[in-house]
């Protein structure tokens, strides 16, 4: 009988550059590729439409992959920890392989797997490939985990990373394997908009084209929203569709070491979260235990909505729910809104990303959340406080990105259309836009909102010492 190895797909949805199914295909004659739909894959919450809807496009995308190759797909619904030792039994496999994964809950998931094949002799192999760096490796001078973006990101350079490794000729598997689709049946699809092709094919499409038309100016380009002058490869990077070394390996020269910079962010949030991974949902700046934060239920419903009255944030909120990818200068204004003009906990913005992101990662997400907050163990000042007007006047010096989500301010032009509170009320007339009716009023005050948090922050230090 031939020997088999069962191949356990993650979040890592592509075939080439995958060290986990090579090393599978290196130890055993036949491999049984299996994708389990667990709750953290879809962030373990109820996901939008979106979301769902990629998972869903890029695991059809691999089957025909596997399928092109020779393999087929097994999928299957449930925990883990039961479904993968039964299906090593039933396939008579020697082993399970996969890619490592570093957030708490995929941690002690494999753990458990790991127990449960042990009685049957059976083990776990967890290989890199969805990051750049080795977490384990990179340590300061005293022998630390780093807590600053800026050495890691040099030390993670000096130690380098490999090429990528090609796909595989063939994935030869069992003659009786059957793929069982069951669990993709299962995928509520409606009211998804598919703003990002969900296979490998278009992520190196979208890689070449940013490559050879965008990485030269990136530096740039990447502020101004209304421009498509950023990769958006990070919902692919998120579910493998294309890994980081095959990223890393097309961007260089020029602008390509600012973007490669981007990369180590992502590695490093990530590093941050294995070495301290309580960091996920906790402050990791000691003074936040001191915070007095708003309960806000009333901001919190209009921030979510896109109804602040602040255009440039309503429409960073209504390209989260619309098309589940927010251009990153908006992410930055509305995080910031969030937590320093309503002064609301950045967890409850953490999670309503994570609900409505396709790229919605948990490390870089909540990360992001920490770092805009000043929570974060390398943050942003607790004074910087982004203000939506300049931000707008700045960023989206047209008004564009603003009339794409704010149809009902499509009229206004710069500057009204950035502050429509300001306008000329015969302006509004023309544009026929009834501040209160069909636009809301700013639901707080800029100036007054920054003051009150400056003032907390300081209350915090003060509570601290």
């Amino acid at each position: 009988m031939p020997s088999r190895a069962v191949v356990w797909f993650r979040r890592d949805l592509r075939v080439a550059d995958h060290p986990a199914l090579l090393a599978a295909l290196d130890a055993a004659d036949q491999v049984v590729p299996v994708f389990v739909v667990d709750r953290t894959l879809l962030g373990g919450r109820p996901s939008g439409p979106n979301r769902r809807a990629f998972l869903h496009g890029a695991l059809q995308a691999l089957a025909d992959e596997l399928g092109s190759l020779g393999g087929r797909l097994l999928t299957l619904q449930g925990d883990p920890v039961e479904l993968l030792p039964a299906l090593a039994r039933e396939v008579a496999a020697d082993a399970v392989y996969c890619s490592r994964e570093h957030t708490p809950y995929a941690r002690g998931r494999d753990t458990a797997v790991e127990r449960a094949l042990r009685p049957d002799g059976r083990a776990l192999h967890a290989l890199p490939g969805s990051y750049l760096s080795d977490f384990d490796e990179l340590r300061n001078t005293a022998g630390d985990p780093f807590r600053v973006y800026s050495p890691f990101a040099r030390a993670a350079k000096a130690a380098a990373w490999d090429d990528p490794l090609a796909a595989p000729a063939r994935v030869p598997v069992p003659d009786d394997l059957a793929p069982a689709g069951a669990a993709l049946d299962g995928f509520d699809l409606a009211g998804a908009v598919e703003a990002t092709p969900p296979d490998p094919a278009a992520a190196l499409e979208r890689l070449r084209w940013f490559v050879d038309r965008r990485v030269d100016r990136y530096a740039r380009a990447r502020n101004f929203m209304a421009t498509d002058g950023t990769s958006r490869l990070s919902p692919y990077l998120h579910f493998g569709l294309v890994s980081p070394r095959q990223v890393a390996a097309a961007v260089t020269g020029g602008d390509g070491e600012t973007f490669i910079n981007e990369l180590l962010w992502r590695d490093f949030y990530a590093y941050l979260l294995y070495h301290r991974p309580e960091s996920a949902w906790e402050h990791t700046r000691p003074e936040f235990a001191w915070f007095e934060f708003e309960d806000d239920p009333e901001g919190l419903a209009a921030w979510r909505a896109g109804r602040t009255g602040y255009p440039l944030v309503d429409a960073g909120m209504r390209q989260l729910t619309g098309e589940g990818w927010v251009h990153n200068r908006a992410r930055m204004v509305v995080a910031s809104f969030l937590t320093k003009h309503l002064l609301v906990d950045w967890r409850e913005g953490a999670r309503f990303f994570l609900q409505h992101l396709v790229d919605g990662d948990l490390a870089s997400n909540n990360g992001g959340w920490q770092w805009v907050a000043g929570s974060g163990i390398d943050a942003a000042p607790y004074y910087r406080i982004f203000n939506p007007v300049t931000q707008a006047e700045r960023f989206d010096p047209d008004g564009d990105y603003i009339r794409r989500w704010v149809p009902e301010l499509a009229e206004l032009g710069p500057p009204a259309i950035f502050a429509p509170w300001r306008a000329d009320p015969a302006d509004l007339e023309v544009a026929g836009i009834r501040l209160g009716a069909d636009y809301p009023h700013p639901i707080v005050d800029h100036t007054t909102a920054r003051n009150r948090a400056l003032s907390r922050f300081q209350e915090a230090a003060a509570r601290r010492r």
